[in-house]
């Protein structure tokens, strides 16, 4: 089977931004594949078909796209949606802990990487977006692993985009602050929790909960999405809703001992 409208694969499309921004695709006119490690636990979504998958297995990987390109013949545009949190002191995670966020945040982003640009390349074109965050950018105290995650996303997706962009290929980054979704219930919390480090985790968890019930709506990221998706000359960076975008702006034009003094005033750190 082969289709003459765009595809698109998004991945952890089951629930909050993969969910919006499947939907908001198929609007823009793709035919969009939704992936999720367990599909007979998702609810249908209009014009979305959904395919099993876990990121962080390579066998999966290649089996989900595999499939895909069965099915319709070519893939346009790949959405690194699937991710998971991880809250605690840099010295409450493992580091076994720390290797299964990455296992799914970073290797799992390279290994749907690695299984789409042969297609890609061979069509001439191609979209790869890569959900990062504000704190892949920024300092993220008691969140570091997770931290760590991102700033590896952008990192990587940099030197990526100027290796494909010569075969029609681009990619780029999605940056939200803190949306309305199940990110903090579904956080890893440490595994070597420490007494040290309690109170002054528990006031993060406190200002995070309160963050996200204040933050954006999940469709406010998938705007941006669909955005990177189909600009003709993408940015490498789109800022999704009002706060990443103060973040990105303070990050480079605040001096640097008044962006520290407000990290530690947003957390609630003391000192």
């Amino acid at each position: 089977m082969t289709t003459a409208r765009p595809v698109a694969l998004v991945t952890g499309a089951s629930s909050g931004i993969g969910k919006e921004a499947a939907l908001g695709l198929v609007k823009a006119g793709f035919d969009v594949v939704g992936t999720s490690r367990d599909t007979s636990r998702v609810t249908p979504l209009d014009g979305v078909a959904f395919l099993d998958l876990d990121v962080a297995s390579d066998t999966s990987a290649t089996a989900s796209v595999k499939e895909v390109i069965e099915r319709f013949g070519r893939i346009d545009v790949l959405v690194n949606n699937a991710g998971i949190g991880s809250i605690g002191a840099a010295e409450e995670s493992s580091v076994a802990q720390a290797q299964a966020v990455f296992d799914i945040n970073v290797f799992g982003v390279m290994r749907m990487v690695r299984e789409v640009l042969p297609h890609m390349r061979a069509q001439g074109r191609g979209r790869i977006i890569n959900l990062s965050s504000v704190q892949g950018f920024i300092p993220a105290p008691f969140m570091a692993v997770y931290g760590a995650s991102k700033h590896a996303i952008e990192g990587y997706t940099q030197s990526l985009d100027h290796e494909v962009r010569e075969y029609g290929i681009r990619a780029v980054l999605v940056e939200p602050a803190y949306t309305r979704t199940g990110f903090e219930a579904n956080s890893t919390q440490p595994d070597m929790p420490l007494q040290v480090y309690a109170q002054q985790r528990q006031t993060f968890g406190r200002v995070m909960a309160a963050a996200i019930k204040d933050g954006d709506d999940p469709a406010v990221v998938a705007k941006v999405i669909v955005a990177a998706a189909t600009d003709p000359k993408p940015n490498l960076r789109y800022t999704a809703g009002t706060l990443a975008g103060r973040a990105s702006i303070l990050r480079r034009f605040v001096p640097a001992w008044a962006f520290d003094s407000q990290i530690r005033k947003m957390n609630q750190l003391a000192g």
